[in-house]
């Protein structure tokens, strides 16, 4: 509870010191790190309930900009696939995070899950629409919840694919319109046309 009041604290001061504080505190990754921070506060009325929610938190580390930055300094290879080690850490806290739901809300799958490998086991053949059939939720929730499975993860693949496949980019603001991602072969900007010279190692 401490640690969440330090943490609930940082959040609060983070977001009054912007100028719309309601419309940063609004957004998607906010929210998500708002909610592991709660686990912590409620913990004892929780009981452990809601603890996998705390995974949460890695988003904020993963988005963080100085932990990029430090990353694509040190390790070339983050630099050279940062949008896919991106898209591949948040497909592993969705799988994580929609296990422990399943697994906390096991009743409603009717029957068969009895411990997190199992509940792992569900989420996994529901995201790939596999749907072995050995476990196959009775009650409409959790039917809705085996839709949601499989359309938001099936999402976080093909972001994934296309991060994998689509042709190499490289971080370098346009002087003229500010547009930073450019292929790596680029001599003049795609939105504005205007000659970049995007610095390379000649290779």
């Amino acid at each position: 509870m401490a640690l969440g009041a330090v943490l609930l604290g940082e959040f609060a001061a983070r977001h009054a010191i912007r100028d719309h504080p309601l419309r940063s505190a609004s957004r998607w990754l906010e929210l998500a790190d708002l909610a592991a921070i709660l686990t912590l506060l409620l913990s004892p009325l929780l009981q452990h309930a809601l603890g996998f929610l705390r995974v949460l938190r890695a988003l904020r580390l993963f988005h963080s900009a100085r932990l990029a930055m430090s990353l694509r300094q040190d390790w070339d290879g983050f630099r050279r696939n940062e949008a896919a080690m991106m898209a591949g850490a948040q497909l592993l806290v969705f799988v994580f995070v929609m296990t422990g739901v399943v697994f906390e809300l096991r009743w409603l799958m009717g029957g068969g899950i009895h411990n997190y490998g199992d509940a792992l086991y569900f989420t996994v053949t529901a995201l790939t629409t596999t749907g072995f059939g050995d476990i196959t939720p009775k009650e409409t929730a959790g039917r809705l919840l085996a839709v949601f499975i499989m359309l938001a993860g099936v999402t976080l693949f093909l972001r994934l694919a296309s991060a994998l496949f689509r042709p190499e980019k490289v971080e370098f603001p346009c002087p003229a319109c500010g547009l930073r991602r450019h292929d790596a072969d680029a001599v003049h900007c795609k939105a504005c046309g205007t000659l970049v010279n995007i610095p390379d190692e000649g290779r």
